[in-house]
C-alpha cells in the first residue's frame, strides 16, 4: 500500500465534473524520496521509509545528519513508513510524487486532530444532557451516573466520560482525489481531513 507523506494546506472549493460545488482540502504531498526499503528477509515485513520536507543542514542533528549522509540524501525533516504488500522494484533514492494518485482514487488519511484541551460529556460524546426542571438545574450538561453499585463495583474501561479532546491520531478512510496537481505537488481531496493547517499527514492508496 503505497503513499506518501503530506502537509495541509488549507480548504476551498471546486467544480467537479457535473458542475456540483463540493468543498476540498489542498495538501502539499511529496516529493519523497525513498530513506530504506525493508524486506520480508531482512526485518519480517516489507515496508518503505519515505522522507519529507528538506532542511538545511544545519537544522539536521548529528543523528540526522549522519542518517541522511548514509543513505546519499539531502537532510529532510520527517520519516514515516508505509506498509507494502509486495517488495516491489523500490530503490533508496527514488523519489515519489503525487503522480502515485490519479482523479478518483480512493485514498486514506492519517494526522493527528485538533487538540480542544478538556471537555465535557456534552461537547466530547454529544451527550443530550438533562432537563432543567425537577430539581436539576445545576447538573444539566454532567454525564450522570457511570457505574452500577456492588456489582461489578467499577467503572468500566472505555466509559464516556469527560477528559481531553482531540490530539490524537485520527484516520479517514475512501477520501476521494478530486484534482492532481503534479507541477505544484498539490492533491484536492474531497471534504476536510484530519488536523490543523501546516500539520503533518499521510496518504495512502486503497
Amino acid at each position: 500500500m503505497t503513499g506518501l507523506i503530506a502537509k495541509k494546506l488549507g480548504m476551498t472549493q471546486l467544480y467537479n465534473e457535473k458542475e456540483d460545488l463540493i468543498p476540498v482540502t489542498v495538501v502539499g504531498a511529496g516529493p519523497c524520496p525513498i530513506a530504506q526499503v525493508k524486506t520480508r528477509e531482512d526485518h519480517g515485513y516489507t515496508a518503505l521509509q519515505l522522507a519529507f520536507e528538506e532542511i538545511p543542514a544545519r537544522r539536521a542533528n548529528k543523528p540526522q545528519a549522519g542518517y541522511f549522509a548514509k543513505l546519499g540524501i539531502k537532510p529532510h525533516r520527517l520519516l514515516r513508513e508505509f506498509r507494502l504488500d509486495e517488495q516491489g522494484d523500490y530503490e533508496v533514492g527514488q523519489v515519489l510524487d503525487v503522480g502515485l494518485f490519479a482523479v478518483g482514487d480512493k485514498v486514506k488519511v492519517s494526522g493527528k486532530s485538533k487538540g480542544k484541551g478538556f471537555a465535557g460529556v456534552v461537547k466530547r460524546h454529544n451527550f443530550h444532557g438533562k432537563n432543567t426542571s425537577h430539581g436539576t438545574p445545576d447538573q444539566v450538561r454532567r454525564g450522570g451516573s457511570v457505574g452500577q453499585g456492588t456489582t461489578p463495583g467499577k467503572v468500566w474501561k472505555g466509559k464516556k466520560m469527560p477528559g481531553q479532546m482531540g490530539n490524537a491520531r485520527v484516520t479517514v478512510k475512501n477520501v476521494s482525489v478530486a484534482r492532481v496537481d503534479a507541477d505544484r505537488n498539490l492533491l484536492f481531496l474531497k471534504g476536510p481531513v484530519p488536523g490543523s493547517v501546516n500539520g503533518y499527514i499521510t496518504i495512502q492508496k486503497l
